[in-house]
């Protein structure tokens, strides 16, 4: 049985924390690029997430 979907497990959706232990650096950093713009996030169900989409962009090569 094949999966029709290749990312049908993962979240699209991360915390802060969980987007500082991807990118390798501390939750402070993490809350500033947001703070700054450098970083885009968005409120899901009064949480602040980072979208995967967002955390791929960043790990490609950084702001555009």
């Amino acid at each position: 049985m094949t999966k029709k979907t290749p990312d049908a497990g993962r979240p699209a959706f991360y915390t802060p924390a969980e987007a500082a232990w991807i990118l390798g650096v501390d939750r402070n950093e993490v809350h500033r690029a947001i703070r700054v713009g450098t970083l885009r996030a968005e409120r899901r169900r009064s949480r602040l997430v980072v979208a995967a989409a967002e955390l791929r962009r960043v790990l490609d090569g950084g702001a555009r």
